[in-house]
Parts: structure tokens; sequence; C-alpha cells
């Protein structure tokens, strides 16, 4: 049960198990709760956050989209999916990829409005407001039993 929680979550952030084992040691050392602090910082990755704000169909997409150097943080060109998005930092997309249907299909298939992201369909343009609380970030998963799996 805790494995498949584990497996579960990793494959709905793509990320291989090294990459996961190396994000729940870094949600272990610091401060609170080991589980939301590991779902946050999943979170707050920039293949995620791109694909939150809807710029992306799936993680994948927005994955491979960021590895094209199509996305602005801050205005400067990011192509690294697990950069860590931190308060306050906005999210756009470049110029020359504002024309991509990819993302246009992507926009007008909008997802849910979550209360830590602001979005600016016409701009293009999204901002992390804050860490997200783990009751906002909609992942079905039961994050105590990762932190008891890793625990052993």
């Amino acid at each position: 049960m805790r494995l498949r929680e584990k497996q579960k979550v990793k494959r709905s952030f793509g990320l291989l198990e090294e990459q996961f084992r190396r994000y729940f040691y870094q949600a272990e050392k610091k401060k609170g709760i080991t589980g939301e602090t590991l779902l946050q910082t999943l979170e707050c990755r920039l293949d995620n956050m791109v694909y939150r704000l809807g710029f992306a169909p799936s993680r994948r997409g927005a994955r491979q989209l960021v590895r094209h150097r199509h996305f602005l943080v801050n205005g400067k060109i990011v192509d690294v999916p697990s950069y860590q998005v931190r308060p306050g930092q906005v999210i756009s997309v470049q110029e020359k990829s504002k024309q991509l249907d990819i993302i246009h299909q992507a926009m007008k298939s909008a997802r849910e409005d979550l209360p830590y992201l602001r979005l600016d369909k016409a701009r293009m343009e999204g901002e992390l407001l804050e860490i997200p609380k783990r009751v906002n970030i909609p992942v079905t998963a039961q994050e105590q039993l990762i932190v008891e799996l890793y625990s052993k």
C-alpha cells in the first residue's frame, strides 16, 4: 500500500526513483510535516506550474515545452523542468512561442482555478502567489504512507 502511494505520486509528477528519493530527503530536512513539504516541493516545479497554469495539456507536454525553451521566469529563459518556482515569480510564454497551437489548445481547455496561482490569459503569464497548502494541492495521494515507507 505504501509503495503504491509512492508510485502514484512519482508517476503523476513524472519523476524517476532517484529524483523522487532526493526530493523526499530534502523535504525531510526542512521544518514542518515531511509529507506536506514533499508535495509542496513537487507542486512548485516549473513543469508542474506550466501544467497547472494551463499552458500545456499534460505534465509530460509541459516538461517538453520547458525543455524547448518556450517559457520565461521573471523575464529569463529557463529550460530546466525541475526548476523550483518561488512565490512572486512570474512564468510567461516566450514571445515567439505565443502562436503555438499546443499552448492555445491547452489554454482553451482550462483547468480549475487554484488559490495559489494567478493567471493572465491575455498576456499568457501566471504567477505563484504563495507556497500551496496541502488542502489546495489537487493530488489524491496519502503522503503519510510515503513518509512511512521511507522511514523503515
